[in-house]
């Protein structure tokens, strides 16, 4: 796409479900639901603006034939200004969210690849869910640029409520992987600019759960709806989609209660039947409609799915609800607008009984046809009946108020056209999506931050260009076996014309020097120290003064010293140990709380900093924007060194980033317990034998690392 230089750049970031410019297969599975349709519709309406020269929403490209060939597109185009980029990670097909966390690093990593062949680099960044999240904020990280988020749902809320239902801990962790989602939402929000919610209740009851919980960073943009698909019916129209309908009822006459969701345990479906198959009062006043998502086979469909669409056959069946419940098995998307408006020229009503809904759209697409609405108390729906006025809140577990609410409206043709009319006129004023583009732009204006281009001129003194690298840490992988170095060293002497060695080590760069020194160990093209806070290059050890501008970000040293110098089992390092970007404890496992915990205490205090632990015992504190793999992706890109050509080896929990992605990564034989045990079944790491630098070797053999090195003269 041609891009301009006066209007703003928007990356948006929405990694799973099934994304593309029409026909949405909304309902599909758990992860094609509203959110998808938000990103889209967002997308459109921001690229619609003339202040906005260009918006990509990028998502992960899908090789599959279960699903479309269009998810396979790299590119797809929204309009004009706005594309779908299809970003590749991980396995070709399609999987559940939940199943993507490994390969996270990787579509990054492809994604700072295509960035770098586009003609400008965005202005802001906008993650969608706790996966786009970790992309987010490492990208805005890396290229410093302002970052966006918007949770759609949170993890700290789900888990809260899976609890309350009855399933364990162990479940959770197993079916949903929680804790790594629950961390990834604590640290966007630690590094976001912005977190845009739909609601204010979102803010105060699902964001107030986490440790860095700063309301003044949070702002309410609800999303919009597209007023010309979703509007009230005409007197004369023709609906083709009541056949579909008419075939399940013995009176379709009657008004109807429309519930259209996602087959889902938390949509509540099944409390609904057992209301509506408790009481004659709402079976005489009107016909039960669910909209459960698109099937040709239940056997066929994911366990969650089947569980909910069995157990609502099996409960029409228990209540004998034949002639009264219609639940047609598909729908296309485009058939959504009609099923409104069906359910409201028969004078019905729309119900969204969720156990909680973070927003609801399809609470503003009910309202905008004409339907009054019931809904759940719980989330979203709180603030969309207060501006319209145009329904009823309902606890979603109680079965006698749903009743109550749904026959008030049933039974009152005035409260019935009064909620009507308010819903379409509230929804007008207050939810269209372009006053949502237009609210948007205002609020991230001013957002500080702007891309600040890596340096494209060689260090000085110059470092010659290799077309790979192999990057090590120092005291687990060089030094403990004289032989193993003895070695190493000689293997990258013979291949010296072809790759770059960096060295990346916690060590201050002094006391790194002076365990190189003793044991003969020559100075690296590339020395990364400080847990990479600090970045040298060549034998001069000229420093990179950009990276320490860089990494000066939002860094707190004096107020992360004074809430950690509170807590018991810490014992600051030495002075020598210290740096202006590096805060160094000993940890006493048997006193001091966990790293989770204090991790916990930094954010509470409202401070950004990454916490890293090795060996049992260390402890250091660095800003957000620094570590090991922080800085070598810098560094591979001021070098022009493409991360799949470099080689890094680890063996304690601080290389852990430095090897997620799309680098060769090898842990030698000797790393400490079980640190980077969790990276066992990444494709792109190898699990040496041998120790030390051996391990490095049996690397180097195993990527067969020299054979397509291309040598330079320069």
């Amino acid at each position: 796409m041609a891009s301009g230089s006066n209007g703003r750049y928007i990356l948006l970031i929405s990694v799973h479900g099934l994304i593309r410019s029409h026909e949405l297969e909304l309902g599909r599975d758990a992860d094609t639901g509203g959110q998808t349709k938000y990103v889209v519709d967002l997308a459109r309406a921001l690229g619609e603006r003339d202040d906005v020269d260009r918006v990509d929403l990028v998502t992960r490209r899908l090789v599959d034939s279960s699903v479309s060939d269009d998810y396979a597109q790299p590119l797809e185009s929204l309009s004009g200004k706005a594309d779908i980029v299809r970003i590749d990670a991980g396995p070709e097909e399609y999987i559940p969210k939940e199943q993507l966390w490994d390969h996270l690093d990787s579509l990054t990593d492809n994604l700072v690849n295509w960035l770098n062949e586009q003609p400008r680099m965005p202005d802001l960044v906008h993650s969608h869910y706790a996966d786009a999240g970790y992309v987010g904020v490492r990208l805005s990280n890396l290229l410093g640029i302002p970052l966006i988020h918007t949770g759609h749902s949170l993890g700290r809320d789900k888990r809260k409520r899976l609890l309350a239902r009855g399933l364990s801990s162990e479940e959770i962790e197993r079916t949903y992987n929680m804790a790594r989602r629950i961390e990834a939402e604590e640290e966007l929000l630690a590094n976001a600019d912005l977190v845009i919610t739909s609601t204010h209740n979102e803010i105060e009851e699902q964001y107030g759960l986490y440790n860095y919980y700063d309301p003044a960073h949070m702002t309410v943009i609800p999303p919009g709806t597209d007023l010309k698909q979703f509007h009230p019916p005409d007197d004369d129209e023709r609906i083709t989609f009541a056949s579909q309908v008419e075939r399940f009822l013995e009176d379709p006459k009657k008004p109807m209660i429309l519930a259209l969701s996602r087959p889902d345990e938390r949509k509540n479906i099944l409390t609904l039947i057992e209301a509506y198959g408790e009481s004659q009062s709402l079976q005489k006043s009107a016909n039960l409609l669910i909209v459960a998502g698109t099937r040709d086979d239940i056997r066929d469909l994911e366990s969650g799915a089947q569980n909910v669409l069995t157990n609502i056959l099996l409960l029409i069946d228990a209540y004998d609800l034949y002639g009264k419940v219609a639940i047609p098995k598909t729908h296309r998307a485009d058939e959504v607008p009609e099923i409104y408006r069906l359910v409201a020229a028969g004078h019905g009503i729309f119900i969204n009984p969720a156990l909680t809904e973070p927003f609801g759209l399809t609470l503003l697409e009910a309202a905008a046809s004409g339907l009054p609405l019931v809904a759940t108390e719980n989330g979203g729906p709180v603030d969309i009946i207060a501006n319209c006025k145009n329904g009823e809140l309902v606890d979603p577990l109680d079965i006698d108020d749903i009743t109550t609410a749904l026959l008030k409206l049933l039974r009152d043709r005035d409260a019935w056209n009064l909620a009507s009319r308010n819903g379409i006129s509230g929804v007008r004023k207050h939810y269209s999506w372009q006053a949502h583009a237009e609210t948007y732009m205002e609020k991230t204006r001013d957002l500080p931050g702007r891309y600040k281009p890596i340096p494209s001129e060689r260090p000085t003194p110059r470092v010659r260009y290799r077309d790979r690298a192999i990057f090590t840490d120092l005291d687990q992988n060089l030094v403990g076996n004289p032989n193993a170095l003895k070695r190493f060293l000689q293997v990258m002497k013979d291949n010296r014309k072809c790759v770059t060695f960096g060295i990346a080590t916690g060590r201050r760069i002094d006391t790194a020097l002076a365990v190189m020194k003793k044991q003969g160990i020559p100075r690296p093209d590339v020395l990364i120290s400080s847990l990479g806070t600090r970045i040298h290059y060549g034998s001069s050890l000229t420093e990179d003064d950009d990276w320490t501008r860089h990494i000066d970000h939002n860094w707190n040293s004096k107020q992360v010293r004074k809430t950690l110098d509170e807590l018991p089992g810490l014992e600051l390092q030495s002075k020598k140990e210290q740096t202006p970007f590096k805060i160094s404890y000993y940890i006493d496992p048997e006193k001091a709380p966990s790293v989770e915990e204090i991790i916990a205490s930094i954010r509470q205090k409202e401070l950004t900093a990454n916490v890293l632990s090795s060996f049992g015992q260390f402890l250091d504190i660095v800003p957000s924007r620094a570590s090991k793999g922080q800085a070598l992706r810098y560094v591979a890109q001021r070098l022009d060194i493409p991360l799949e050509q470099i080689l890094v080896a680890g063996g304690s929990g601080a290389d852990e980033d430095m090897m997620r992605g799309n680098t060769m990564g090898v842990v030698v034989g000797n790393r400490h317990h079980e640190e980077l045990s969790q990276l066992i079944d990444q494709e792109r790491i190898y699990f040496a034998g041998q120790p030390h630098a051996y391990g490095i070797l049996e690397a180097i053999e195993h990527y067969d690392f020299f054979d397509a090195c291309r040598v330079t003269n320069d």
